[in-house]
């Protein structure tokens, strides 16, 4: 007797991804800007939440450096497995919407548009989250550890040279939209657990830069800074803003070089 159970297809084929992708993008160039900035409020909150657990696991000094760089990658991956499954709107991987302008499913103005607006939603979540990670008193945690390697954190990320800041930045957003790419041929929560973890643990334990981490670590790092904590140098509001003109111009190179490649391998052969 033949089952009445559908059959799940597990993984979408490469070329299936990117009509997925494009799909998807149409969906999201047509949001009304409101709920676009509420998704968008979360989508920095959880980066944020996953920043957060990985202070927490590096301000262990009993830890290699190797070990460190792992385990806050791995617990780091938290916040784009919430955006994926719980789902939100990340700029970051919103730069894949580049493939469905490419193919005019929708204009290049819905593409800033979204971006624009989504930008300043994760802005709010991350820098929220940032906040009251320092209203909570989680500075003095592990004995001022967590406050110290805040601070360590936000000063090396500001002390980037300009041009590394943005080829890291493009190195980053290669790997987080490859992780959301993957995620779109899954079906399951795992599949999407699966897509998102070693792409993310890579770019943390490189040392690339995310724009939207970003501003949650550096608003982090002069909240550190204001409250006393002691750091190996100044963080400047001019050197936030620096990192994050450039880190964000990075981003959405790698990104778009991500959608505009798939694209032209499996769509504009059509």
């Amino acid at each position: 007797m033949a089952s009445d159970t559908p059959t799940m297809r597990p993984l979408l084929a490469p070329a299936e991804i990117e009509a997925k992708a494009e799909e998807v993008g149409e969906t999201k160039a047509s949001l009304p800007a409101l709920r676009l900035l509420v998704l968008a409020i979360f989508a920095g909150a959880f980066i944020a939440f996953g920043g957060s657990f990985m202070l927490l696991v590096r301000s262990d000094a009993s830890l290699g450096f190797a070990a460190s760089q792992l385990l806050g990658g791995l617990v780091f991956t938290l916040g784009l497995f919430l955006v994926l499954v719980a789902g939100a709107e990340l700029f970051t991987g919103n730069c894949l919407m580049v493939a469905g302008a490419l193919s005019r499913r929708y204009a290049w103005t819905s593409v800033l548009r979204n971006w624009v607006i989504v930008y300043m939603g994760n802005a709010i979540g991350a820098v929220c989250i940032a906040v009251m990670f320092w209203a909570a008193g989680i500075f003095a945690s592990n004995h001022g550890a967590v406050g110290e390697i805040a601070l360590s954190v936000a000063l090396t990320k500001a002390g980037l040279a300009p041009g590394v800041a943005f080829v890291r930045g493009i190195l980053c957003n290669i790997l987080v939209c490859l992780a959301v790419w993957m995620g779109f041929a899954g079906q399951s929560v795992c599949d999407k657990l699966a897509a998102a973890v070693l792409p993310v643990v890579a770019f943390v334990v490189l040392g690339f830069e995310h724009s939207i981490a970003n501003l949650f670590f550096l608003p982090l790092g002069l909240l550190a800074q204001y409250a006393g904590v002691a750091g190996a140098g100044a963080l400047t509001v001019a050197g936030v803003g620096l990192n994050l003109l450039f880190v964000t111009a990075g981003n959405i190179v790698g990104g778009a070089l991500v959608g505009a490649a798939y694209w032209f391998a499996y769509k504009r052969q059509r």
